[in-house]
């Protein structure tokens, strides 16, 4: 009974719900209009059993009565059962589809967000009580055909709860109808490296859980399309985009030689790429030493100087290296913008020396940071230490290798 194998079939216009290309988002849904045609109740018993046997219908890696019964018993909000009102009779019920969820907890959201959650048996020392707080929300299994698919805004009214309300769904269709059907209810799929990496997982975002990303990876949390947002350069083409600002930049606007501009450090830093909607319009630079970090090749494109581009970089350029544990942080200012880097807690610092390079005359500038407490350093879990850089607070592609056997491999013949 797992939403690998979720069926969405004929639902039908008549009940509201969406159709193809139309929207409908879960908190607009007439609730009053559906009422009218279906009913929902917790089911308990024969019901339950009913609910497997009619899951076995469609969905091939169904689980058993048994398993369905103990999530049930763990957490009776996980399973509503869903029956046309003129078939409905309170003391003789019988469902005629239903919508199952998983209320996980920490742990569950980790394994889920990892890709070892196992739908078929899940863990219960990963499901929240009735009455505790889930993580997350996971869309185990739903069956409700033709007008019956009008009883799915109901069930989803019952996550209305102030328990419920402000927690993620997260949902796993199979199949192509199954994500369009989840689209339109308001779901949008995870991109493949973006949050999670969590194959073909699509949310409804009702929760803040990621409005608080960290300054230097919120590209990607925002769809305005003159929003301003940063993210670390994780790939050739992030690298090609800053190499691109910063000869626009340097080389075309302030005539720089091009072996003095690429100095030979690109590969040895992090770069950050500040973004105006989804356009590149900015790129900083950070190198790493034993004490202290270095901020440098500061870059905006002319054409989005207005709109604080440089600001958020050096913002989230000074959060990384908190991050990371440092406490001192170092650059090189030419001396007409002392007064920008200071308003980021920079200063010329006694002893602090003046000299010129690139036909621009410079003076030394350093910060004092306080690192953040949950700074990545030894004695963090070592998965977080090998998550892609500046996304040390989501799961990364290696907890979910952890889910296969250890084997070894040498490089043996195939």
């Amino acid at each position: 009974m797992t939403v690998h194998d979720l069926r969405f079939r004929g639902a039908v216009p008549s009940t509201g719900l969406p159709g193809r290309r139309r929207q409908h988002p879960l908190a607009q849904l007439d609730l009053e209009h559906f009422g009218k045609r279906v009913v929902v109740f917790t089911p308990s018993g024969r019901t339950l059993s009913e609910i497997v046997t009619q899951a076995r219908r469609d969905i091939s890696t169904a689980t058993s009565a048994e398993v369905v019964r103990r999530v049930a018993s763990a957490n009776p909000d996980s399973i509503w059962a869903i029956a046309r009102k003129d078939r409905y009779d309170a003391l003789d019920p019988h469902a005629e589809g239903f919508v199952a969820f998983l209320m996980l907890d920490e742990k569950g959201f980790g394994d889920l967000t990892r890709g070892t959650l196992d739908p078929t048996d899940p863990d219960l020392n990963a499901i929240c009580t009735q009455n505790s707080k889930p993580a997350a929300i996971y869309v185990w299994a739903l069956q409700a055909r033709g007008s019956l698919a009008a009883g799915i805004a109901l069930v989803f009214e019952k996550l209305g709860t102030p328990l419920y309300q402000d927690v993620d769904i997260y949902a796993r269709p199979a199949t192509e109808d199954g994500a369009r059907f989840l689209e339109t209810l308001g779901f949008s799929q995870l991109s493949s490296g973006n949050e999670d990496d969590a194959p073909n997982l699509h949310v409804f975002r009702r929760s803040n859980r990621w409005a608080e990303a960290p300054s230097y990876d919120t590209h990607g949390t925002v769809k305005a399309p003159d929003a301003v947002t940063v993210t670390v350069a994780r790939g050739l083409d992030d690298l090609m985009k800053a190499i691109s600002i910063r000869s626009a930049v340097f080389l075309a606007e302030q005539d720089c030689p091009y072996s003095e501009e690429f100095d030979g450090n690109d590969f040895s830093a992090v770069h950050l790429i500040g973004y105006v909607g989804d356009e590149p319009g900015g790129s900083l630079r950070i190198r790493y030493f034993a004490d202290f970090a270095k901020i440098e090749r500061l870059a905006v494109r002319h054409e989005f100087r207005n709109a604080q581009v440089a600001a958020y970089l050096v913002h989230a350029a000074i959060e990384l290296c908190r991050a990371k544990g440092y406490g001192k942080i170092y650059g090189h200012a030419q001396k007409r913008l002392v007064p920008f880097w200071s308003r980021f807690g920079f200063s010329v610092f006694s002893g602090a020396r003046e000299f010129v390079f690139s036909d621009f005359d410079y003076v030394e500038m350093m910060m004092d940071a306080e690192p953040k407490a949950d700074a990545v350093a030894i004695g963090v879990d070592p998965y977080v230490i090998v998550r892609p850089e500046g996304r040390w607070h989501r799961p990364g592609v290696l907890e979910k290798s952890s889910a296969r056997p250890v084997t070894r491999p040498t490089g043996r013949a195939r």
